[in-house]
């Protein structure tokens, strides 16, 4: 017997960037809001809808066989109905019908909304609906969302983006810079605070550029300020920022407002100038060094990590030795490390002088343990010192003795640290002597203060009872509050 409207079930696939995850948190809001309610872990759900990514290597590889896999299961049972959003379904709207005609919704970036009343319309009229706009129609925050995290959340200050870097697909799948207005920004975090939550992060594809649609040069300083009156909200982040369009106004911001987190993620994708030409970043390598160094200057103890990519198209040695150089320079605490591969439809995949592939990953792994030796020395500086925790949901590392939670410092480093007597609750507060440094994570055994706060009463509250049938605004981090994502965003 096939479920009922009421009752059919769901599953959100989500690949790539922070935005995505930002978006796959409104296609569940959208689908609850509608009737549906997600699966339980484990159950073949009666809707499964994918939200691709077409910036990560072999995206549609990933994509088509993750739907082959499906494909016997839908033979099985017509009822189930199969949905591709995202990125590579706005790039590739009209391929994926035909390589996997059992799929009935295809969507694009710009109107998710859309999909309760396409699958309706594919379940009713038993078509594939295809459905991709041009441009956005609604700023996605107005969706109705469900967030996973009681107690951190993503709040998207803009969308698209403006630059035209020779490497990235984005702004033709995303569009230009779309900015919302600062009052609206401010009343989601409000009214995220007032249900709970104590730590945003402000989330846009350029967020530093945020003001540019309406004229104000200052405005995303002006935001973080605005972000530290907000009662109850105790943490603010930010990601990610372009090294061209980051402004003192900012780092005066940060270092100004104390919910604004010592914590910085900046792609720098190559330490030398030519490759940087190449790639289109307009800033250069003494530009982005100078902006680090005001930063600690003003925040001695900000943690800054980055985006690296190794390979460009001819990318020489010695190209690859100025990155290394400013890897020391920096000193960054962690950097997601890229191999280039070629995207169709970016300039650089027709560029002469690809690297090839033993070069490309000699070179990787070079950048890699620099990385990891430069970040284990910046993170041995921490042991010794107290360290204040927003505890995170799940347990810490398995692999001692001593039971452990994990929980992300104020610069966003994680922290693993032995659970104390009496408990604490995701969203509470852990106050922690450093013990252990490895090049990725803290060790904290000591543990010298708990503090009960409202993000895990509210954490408590939804433990406790059924989810409610509504939706509520903004969204998750990945994970655990704020932490560094699973992938960068497409910057």
């Amino acid at each position: 017997m096939s479920a009922t409207s009421e009752t059919r079930t769901y599953e959100v696939r989500t690949y790539g960037c922070q935005m995505n995850v930002h978006d796959s948190e409104r296609l569940s809001g959208l689908l609850e809001d509608a009737g549906y309610s997600a699966a339980p872990t484990g159950e073949q759900a009666d809707v499964v809808v994918f939200n691709t990514c077409a910036v990560r290597e072999n995206a549609d590889n990933k994509l088509y066989g993750n739907l082959s896999h499906l494909a016997p299961v839908k033979a099985a049972n017509p009822d189930l109905q199969i949905a591709v959003g995202g990125c590579l379904a706005q790039k590739d709207r009209a391929t994926i019908t035909e390589r996997a005609p059992y799929v009935d919704v295809v969507f694009g970036t710009h109107n998710i909304g859309s999909l309760p009343a396409l699958l309706d319309r594919a379940r009713s009229q038993q078509e594939a609906q295809v459905e991709i706009l041009e441009s956005l129609e609604v700023f996605p925050s107005t969706l109705p969302t469900k967030r996973d995290s009681a107690y951190a959340a993503w709040v998207s200050v803009s969308v698209g983006c403006n630059n035209t870097c020779t490497f990235c697909i984005v702004p033709a799948l995303r569009g230009k810079e779309k900015d919302r207005r600062p009052g609206d920004v401010l009343a989601e975090v409000r009214a995220l605070v007032a249900d709970g939550v104590s730590e945003v992060t402000l989330l846009g594809q350029n967020v530093n550029a945020y003001g540019v649609e309406f004229g104000d040069r200052q405005a995303f300083s002006k935001l973080l300020r605005a972000c530290g009156d907000v009662d109850g909200l105790e943490r603010v982040r930010f990601t990610s920022p372009h090294p061209a369009e980051f402004t003192d106004d900012v780092i005066e911001a940060m270092a100004e407002t104390p919910n604004v987190m010592p914590q910085l993620h900046m792609p720098l994708q190559s330490g030398s100038d030519r490759l940087l030409r190449a790639m289109r970043r307009s800033y250069r390598r003494e530009k982005y060094l100078g902006i680090i160094e005001r930063v600690r200057a003003a925040m001695p103890d900000a943690a800054i990590t980055t985006d690296i990519i190794v390979g460009f198209p001819g990318e020489t040695e010695e190209d690859h030795q100025h990155t290394l150089d400013v890897v020391r320079e920096a000193r960054f605490a962690g950097a997601f490390t890229f191999q280039y591969s070629k995207r169709p439809g970016t300039p650089a995949a027709t560029m002469d002088d690809q690297v090839p592939a033993d070069v490309l990953r000699d070179r990787y792994d070079r950048l890699a343990a620099l990385v990891n030796e430069v970040a284990w020395a910046e993170n041995k500086r921490l042991v010794g010192r107290t360290v204040e925790l927003m505890v995170a949901e799940g347990e810490g590392r398995k692999d001692t003795a001593t039971r452990r939670l994990s929980g992300r410092g104020p610069d966003n480093r994680l922290v693993h640290f032995a659970a104390p007597d009496g408990g604490v609750r995701p969203g509470d507060v852990a106050t922690v002597e450093i013990t252990h440094a490895a090049p990725h994570h803290l060790v904290a055994d000591r543990v010298l203060s708990t503090r009960r706060t409202r993000s895990g009463d509210a954490w408590e509250a939804r433990t406790q009872a059924p989810a409610p049938a509504g939706v509520g605004l903004g969204m998750p981090t990945i994970g655990v509050p704020a932490q560094l994502p699973d992938a960068p965003a497409c910057r």
